[in-house]
C-alpha cells in the first residue's frame, strides 16, 4: 500500500474539524452536568483533549495553506508551493515563515534627510 493511500485510509477515520468540534461540546455538556462517574468523566475528558488537539493541529494546517495560498512574490505575482508535511522541520518552516514576513514588509528603504540623492541603492 502507497504511502499516500495509507495517509487516505487514516484520515477516513479521523473526524473533521466540524464532527470534532461538535464532539468536544458535547463532552464539555457531560462533563458540567456533572452526572457521570469519576472513571466516565476521566474517559470524557482525556476524549475531549485529544479532540481539541486534532482541533488545533487542522486549524494550524488550514493556516499554513492560505499562508502559502497568498503570497505574493515583489512584482504582485502569486507564489503557491505544494505543502510537504513531512520534508521540512519545524525549525526551517520557522525560518522560511520569518524570511517570507521580512520580504512583505516595506521594500523600499526609508529616505533620511541627510541623504542628498535619495535613498542610497546598489544597482
Amino acid at each position: 500500500m502507497t504511502k499516500q493511500k495509507r495517509s487516505q485510509d487514516a484520515s477516513a477515520d479521523e473526524p473533521t474539524f466540524e464532527q470534532a468540534l461538535e464532539r468536544l461540546e458535547e463532552i464539555v455538556e457531560e462533563l458540567e452536568q456533572g452526572q457521570s462517574g469519576l472513571s466516565e468523566g476521566l474517559t470524557h475528558y482525556e476524549e475531549g483533549v485529544k479532540l481539541l488537539r486534532k482541533c488545533y493541529q487542522l486549524l494550524d494546517h488550514a493556516q499554513r495553506r492560505i499562508e502559502l495560498l497568498n503570497r505574493v512574490d515583489a512584482d504582485g505575482q502569486e507564489e503557491c508551493e505544494p505543502m510537504d508535511e513531512g520534508s521540512t522541520s519545524l525549525e526551517e518552516k520557522a525560518e522560511k515563515r520569518g524570511r517570507r514576513r521580512s520580504r512583505t514588509k516595506s521594500s523600499q528603504p526609508k529616505q533620511t534627510d541627510d541623504e542628498i540623492d535619495g535613498p542610497a541603492r546598489l544597482f
